[in-house]
């Protein structure tokens, strides 16, 4: 498919007249459906982009309704559009729901019913290949017919049997479509890993594979639906994965540099090296499988002795145990020879040994070079071996010259104007600052580039950044409250004056409260105090599945739900039963995290500062989407409570205010505790 033409001119009002149809046509499809300002302006630069070739970065706050607003205007072009998601909630929205009701109802409008399609990474598919005995079966001894003896084998066993009657039956493959489920431990067993598939043309199961039933259903489809982590694969392997397309829409895009620096991230481990040696048996001699296997072990003893954190230049030991295992999986990758054809024996088991042992070859490799653009380090976690990792210092130069080459991208999100601004984010992406337009745009005629006299010269990513803001009116719906008169927060859990805080707001509130918390240490903290203080319902998060969780919570009078991480986005509670959101600290990524130190300290040695570059916006974005649980609907009424008192004194507070939703301020508590009270009575 052939890229958008950029052309100069402004976009034809017929387009815009067709777009405004369709959106209609939508609209008129959804009950108690109604025309929204901030969608319409959406909808319009959408369409602009494509007809100027003009990036768009798009600010939609909670309410908007951006998927109608870019998903119209994308059936619109008449060519094929990506729909990228960081969830899977969304993605299963979209497919499930948005998509299926949006064809129907612009079919009579387009004069035809456009078609859609969902694409995931090959590790959600089941895998023929290792369902029919591959290496599985006799490595980890997964497929005893005796499933009578107890013990989490014979449960995976069960599992995996159950898996393959499911196989033989399914149109999809897809993990999703496996009712009821299967735990992690099995399901990697019976699917593929996309560094070792050795693809549908080396596979004696490629004709049937599912993975390559859907990238071909996505081939012929209008709108194709995927997510960012398979997006920044696709971008970090030359762009053949996901199918031409004319536009790139990006939502949540604020997730994006996230995904594609875990996508580039490799990381090596004992176990690793080991299981490539196990695969090695049938193809090597006994001596090449020892040495990968002694090299195994030297580099778990190496890592046992080394202490967790940042590695700006390796110590020699560690250098030396690299250096050896560089050796020998070398020499055992030539032994295995050349290319393997489909039809040879052991032909898929083969491919397998060498994709795992090039994959540790190439990390290995990466790992002595200590080039200035990566960032080793030494994880340990609980209970598990420590795990050597290696990530790009910086993933803006890659997605600058990848993502916007040859398609419109469209970069969508509730978060996306940080501190008021689009270039912190525009810089993340690779978008050139300079040669952007920020929000206030009436005009839709592209940015000119500069003349060059270098034929070979970059050309300019010309961008445009717009904020439609939100349908609900925020400073009479909502009040931000900081307890300003706190002390600044300690290193960990939550201090006395802060649970005296919370308490005294959750009584004021009658419960309905959701309580996100920077660590885990302060969410149990904070629910004892509840628990003590008061005789409301305290669901802190553990306790039961956070999809229980929420639903108790919505539908439970009273009740406060505590929790950390993955309440912080994706919770969404309309009506009274959430009418205050506490948060206890600002959250900034952890200044030891190796990445964000490493980030930090190149912005400082460049003359910047590496916490005002690095951690305020990430603790910005993060708090914004906190803050963003509290209004989900016209009629929302509450309090944000940040028990912080840096974000009133601070000097960044103020830019990661303006990142915020533009609730009503104060550091009155009393006013916020009224403020609780009368909606407690009103409801």
């Amino acid at each position: 498919m052939p890229p958008v033409a950029t052309v100069t001119e402004a976009t034809d009002a017929v387009d815009l007249r067709h777009t405004d149809e369709l959106l209609a046509a939508a609209i008129g499809a959804v009950p108690e459906g109604m025309d929204r300002p901030g969608q319409r302006r959406m909808a319009h630069a959408v369409t602009e982009a494509v007809h100027t070739g003009e990036h768009l970065l798009v600010q939609a706050g909670t309410g908007t309704g951006k998927s109608l607003a870019y998903l119209v205007p994308a059936l619109a072009t008449g060519k094929r559009v990506v729909v990228t998601t960081a969830t899977l909630a969304l993605q299963a929205q979209l497919v499930n729901h948005d998509l299926p009701r949006l064809v129907e109802a612009v079919a009579p409008v387009l004069g035809r019913t456009p078609t859609f399609a969902l694409l995931k990474g090959r590790h959600h598919y089941a895998c023929l290949a290792r369902l029919e005995g591959s290496d599985v079966a006799e490595d980890d001894g997964l497929f005893e017919t005796d499933t009578q003896w107890l013990g989490a084998a014979g449960k995976l066993t069960q599992q995996v049997n159950r898996v393959r009657e499911w196989a033989a039956e399914t149109d999809t493959g897809d993990r999703a479509d496996l009712d009821p489920g299967v735990d992690d431990t099995a399901w990697r067993a019976v699917s593929m890993p996309a560094r070792e598939c050795v693809g549908a043309a080396r596979c004696p199961f490629g004709e049937d594979c599912y993975a390559e039933a859907a990238r071909a259903k996505a081939r012929q489809a209008d709108i194709v639906v995927t997510n960012h982590s398979l997006l920044a694969v696709d971008l970090l392997s030359g762009r053949h994965i996901v199918p031409e397309h004319a536009l790139l829409v990006v939502d949540e895009a604020h997730e994006l540099t996230d995904r594609v620096t875990s996508a580039a991230q490799a990381e090596l481990t004992a176990e690793l090296i080991s299981r490539a040696a196990r695969r090695l048996r049938a193809f090597v001699d006994d001596k090449l499988r020892d040495d990968l296997e002694g090299a195994a072990d030297l580099l778990e003893r190496t890592l046992d002795g080394a202490r967790p954190g940042r590695l700006e230049r390796l110590p020699e030991p560690l250098y030396d145990a690299l250096f050896l295992l560089d050796e020998n999986a070398r020499n055992a990758l030539d032994a295995l020879g050349g290319e393997v054809k489909p039809d040879e024996a052991d032909a898929v088991r083969r491919n397998q040994a060498k994709q795992g042992l090039t994959g540790i070859v190439d990390t290995t490799q990466r790992l002595l070079a200590q080039a200035n653009h990566d960032v080793a380090w030494v994880a340990r976690e609980d209970r598990r071996p420590p795990t050597l990792h290696v990530a790009p210092l910086s993933v803006s130069a890659a997605l600058g010259s990848g993502l916007f080459r040859d398609r419109v991208v469209v970069a969508a999100s509730a978060t996306l104007a940080l501190g008021g601004r689009f270039d912190t984010v525009a810089r993340s992406l690779g978008l050139d600052v300079e040669f952007g337009r920020t929000p206030d745009t009436s005009d839709v005629r592209p940015v000119e580039p500069p003349e060059s006299d270098d034929d070979d010269a970059e050309p300019v990513k010309r961008w445009r950044a717009l904020d439609v803001g939100s349908p609900f009116d925020y400073p009479k719906q909502g009040i931000l409250y900081v307890a300003s008169k706190l002390p600044r927060p300690g290193m960990s859990g939550l201090s006395e004056g802060a649970q005296r805080e919370l308490v005294e707001l959750v009584e004021a509130a009658g419960g309905r409260t959701l309580g996100l918390f920077s660590s885990r240490k302060a969410a149990t903290a904070a629910a004892e105090a509840l628990r003590a203080a008061t005789d409301l319902p305290v669901l802190l998060q553990g306790d039961d599945s956070i999809h229980l969780l929420v639903k108790r919570f919505r539908e439970e009078p009273e009740t406060c739900l505590l929790g950390v991480a993955s309440l912080w986005q994706g919770v969404d509670v309309p009506g009274n039963a959430c009418q205050l959101v506490v948060i206890d600290r600002l959250p900034f990524p952890r200044p030891d995290e190796p990445l964000t130190a490493a980030r930090s300290k190149a912005v400082d040695d460049g003359g910047g500062s590496g916490f005002m570059a690095v951690s305020v916006p990430a603790a910005a974005i993060r708090l914004a989407q906190g803050a963003g649980r509290l209004i989900r609907a016209a009629g929302d009424r509450g309090v944000v409570a940040v028990l912080d008192s840096r974000l009133h004194s601070a000097r960044y507070g103020e830019f990661i205010r303006r990142t915020l939703p533009p609730f009503w301020y104060t550091t009155s508590g009393d006013v916020a505790r009224g403020a609780l009270k009368r909606l407690g009575g009103a409801g």
